[in-house]
């Protein structure tokens, strides 16, 4: 019988009891260190108190918390007590919070660390029992550590049967509202195994494998690779973040040895790295054999990035200039592929397939197709078991022999090497008629180093434009008219360039500098980074006929 993910966790609490295994910051630069053993003492007393409730088998008990060592603790307690996990984006609004906990049925809910806790507290009803995590902020909710300091541990290794639900997925809602995707021990252990197999070659048993969990546990990139890849393989240690601001001197406490990021980070760090050396200075020394390597090591430490053996990216494109940046300085960074369905296993780069703008083959045991219409269609380890409570939306997901619908456009090289070229509904129509794939554009557009974000829309004009958050570094020197007047050449300069890689009908009439950030906090972005464009572009079309009407190539709005 295929082993379920809570069999991995039990062997490792047995056999390495006393391997560290969660290195968690508390504050003031002090961090402590869970081995396995006394992650699952902590993990079985709270599971024996949750027992003790009462709560029906599979009963939903919800997280709201940013990454800790206690989230992990809180999954595995809730699976050995029979409940199923909802995990809910620390960054999410009142509304949404109690959309979801209200739509999953939750009949707990745990809060840890987190930024906005008074901004979210109403979405919260006050007849919902909650528990505090270390770490959380002041609530008057009754604390993790008091509980489990009078619980005695739940014994045994209570197992789950693998078509129970491990975790309702909340998507980050880019389109609409979040949708619960359930995925089971039976879905979440198989991904699991394999990310394992598919990191092994990478990291062998008895190498340093450390990595940094910041990304949103709530979604499920990071609770695939990272903490379920965790729970498998056992001899993973995992750092977390103390705080924003301390993110840097965190990877370099950590210096991982994988590390996985969004296209906007990598992008962060690239512009960080420019604004304390001029490009061409870069790239002249990166052109020359003799000082290459040695620059290239020196600016991977500064980022903390330095023993990084296998660096990956997913969520969004990664502009494949920026890939093609990071190897020239010596990262080993790979593209992936995996949406919340799949549990986040599908394609990846890997040798031959890491092909800068590419998202690799097929892992594992996948199949994947393309449609007629050049949708791509997958088939994983980590198939979903449907959205909750939506069983319309579940009959639309899958062909007749079982495939996911993805939604997702895409290619395939002679060698079979999958390029995503955008998304069915962010195809958009110009008066023309003509259908216009935005993704590819925003690639372009993104790739320059004064860009942070960008968006291509256009529906039902005569021809698409741009809108653009410059970068961090450089919005506050604009009200200096000469960096303003050398960042409109710049611009004007950057929409020539891309213009001329374009078809006639996918040609920009302007660029707009958005008057300011998209974030997630004013809902211009997803808890995971992701554009929400039905936002965006509700707010600019006002605007519109009267930029149309402007000759000018980059408007400040």
């Amino acid at each position: 019988m295929t082993q379920l993910i809570l069999d991995h966790v039990y062997q490792h609490e047995r056999e390495r009891r006393n391997e560290p295994f969660l290195t968690q910051p508390i504050g003031q630069g002090e961090v402590v260190t869970f081995t396995w053993g006394e992650t699952m003492d902590q993990a079985r007393r709270m599971a024996a108190h949750l027992r003790a409730q009462g709560f029906e088998p599979g009963a939903r008990i919800a997280m709201l918390a940013k990454n800790s060592a206690h989230f992990f603790m809180v999954d595995l307690a809730v699976w050995m007590a029979g409940g199923t996990t909802v995990a809910i984006f620390p960054t999410e609004s009142a509304h949404n919070i109690a959309y979801v906990l209200e739509h999953s049925e939750a009949r707990l809910l745990f809060v840890g660390k987190l930024d906005d806790w008074e901004r979210q507290a109403p979405g919260v009803p006050a007849t919902l029992p909650c528990i505090a995590l270390p770490l959380a902020p002041d609530t008057g909710l009754e604390r993790w550590d008091e509980i489990v300091a009078r619980t005695e541990p739940l014994t045994g290794e209570p197992m789950r049967a693998a078509d129970e639900l491990a975790l309702l997925l909340y998507t980050s809602g880019s389109t609409g509202q979040p949708k619960g995707v359930m995925q089971t021990f039976g879905s979440v252990s198989a991904a699991a195994q394999c990310i394992v197999e598919e990191m092994r070659h990478r990291f062998p048993e008895g190498t340093e494998l450390r990595v940094l969990s910041y990304l949103p546990l709530a979604h499920c990139f990071e609770r695939a690779w990272v903490e379920c890849q965790a729970f498998v393989r056992g001899d993973m240690q995992v750092y977390f973040t103390d705080t924003a601001a301390t993110f840097m001197q965190d990877l370099q406490r950590a210096r991982p040895t994988l590390f996985i990021s969004v296209p906007r980070l990598w992008t962060k760090f690239q512009q960080g790295v420019l604004a304390k050396m001029p490009a061409a200075q870069l790239d002249a020394m990166l052109d020359n054999p003799a000082t290459a390597a040695a620059v290239g090591a020196k600016v991977l430490a500064s980022l903390g990035l330095d023993q990084v053996k296998n660096a990956g990216s997913g969520s969004a494109p990664l502009p494949a200039e920026l890939l093609v940046w990071y190897r020239r300085l010596g990262l080993n960074l790979f593209e992936g592929y995996g949406m919340t369905e799949d549990f986040a296993y599908s394609h990846g780069g890997d040798g031959d397939a890491s092909l800068p703008g590419h998202v690799g083959r097929p892992y594992p045991g996948v199949q994947a197709r393309l449609a007629d219409d050049g949708e791509i269609l997958v088939k994983s380890p980590g198939r979903m078991a449907g959205y909750y409570k939506q069983p319309e939306l579940n009959a639309e997901a899958f062909t007749d022999d079982g495939f996911f619908h993805t939604g997702d456009l895409g290619v395939l090289n002679e060698q079979g090497v999958l390029r995503i070229t955008g998304r069915k509904k962010e195809l958009f129509k110009t008066a023309k008629g003509k259908y216009v794939a935005p993704v590819p554009i925003e690639n372009l557009l993104n790739a320059h180093p004064m860009v942070e974000l960008a968006l291509v829309s256009g529906v039902g004009q005569a021809t698409p434009y741009a809108v653009l958050v410059l970068d961090e570094a450089l919005r506050p020197r604009l009200a200096d008219p000469a960096v303003q007047a050398e960042a409109q050449a710049s611009l004007t300069a950057l929409l020539q360039q891309v213009n001329a890689q374009l078809a006639s009908y996918e040609k920009l009439q302007f660029l707009v500098v958005a008057s300011e950030p998209w974030s997630i906090e004013n809902g211009c972005l997803t808890p995971t980074m992701k554009i929400k464009r039905s936002r965006i572009e509700a707010a600019l079309e006002p605007h519109l006929p009267r930029w149309y009407e402007q000759p000018q190539a980059v408007i400040w709005a």
